[in-house]
């Protein structure tokens, strides 16, 4: 039995989960969020717990069993508390500025990049060389950050770039230099 699969996930005061088939809406103070599970696991709420329920052994249920109910755990969490993603911008003047679409980011480019939030997620820039993603769904943010790091992902010999905070750059040594 998948050990993750098998907990229950708590519902807590505020979150409604509701079932239509085999999709789960989640609706919290924060949003909402939908999921289509697979048809051959069962959902059932009970109560303030959710439980997903696989209906054999075979290696393809169990891959699913303990997915579906980690995404779903995903999601009540998300919509009670919702997630956020620091990014730190290092770097000779390169810096992030709110705008009224999102972010515009100087990264030693000749030009500025725009970034675009998707809907469900807000960017914000608490500082000029930090990057705040918030948004309900953990995808998402996650999927949001990485794009925004892609734009100059730190450099190993000065480490220049933007990196996830708390991140550690493995540097480099430099050029030994001529005698």
């Amino acid at each position: 039995m998948s050990r993750i699969g098998k907990l229950p996930v708590t519902i807590p005061a505020g979150v409604t989960v509701t079932l239509q088939g085999n999709t789960v809406h989640v609706k919290g103070p924060k949003g909402e969020l939908s999921r289509t599970i697979d048809p051959d696991l069962t959902v059932a709420i009970d109560g303030s717990t959710l439980t997903v329920t696989r209906p054999s052994d075979e290696t393809r249920h169990k891959s699913l069993h303990g997915l579906s109910r980690t995404l779903i755990a995903n999601m009540v969490e998300g919509v009670s508390k919702g997630y956020s993603k620091q990014l730190e911008i290092s770097g000779v003047g390169f810096k992030a500025e709110v705008k009224p679409f999102g972010l515009q980011l100087a990264l030693g480019f000749s030009h500025q990049i725009q970034v675009k939030a998707p809907a469900g997620i807000k960017l914000s820039a608490p500082q000029p060389t930090q990057v705040v993603i918030e948004g309900v769904d953990k995808e998402k943010v996650g999927q949001v950050a990485a794009e925004i790091r892609l734009l100059r992902p730190p450099e190993p010999y000065k480490g220049k770039g933007i990196k996830y905070a708390g991140e550690i750059i493995r540097r480099k040594a430099g050029k030994a230099g001529g005698k």
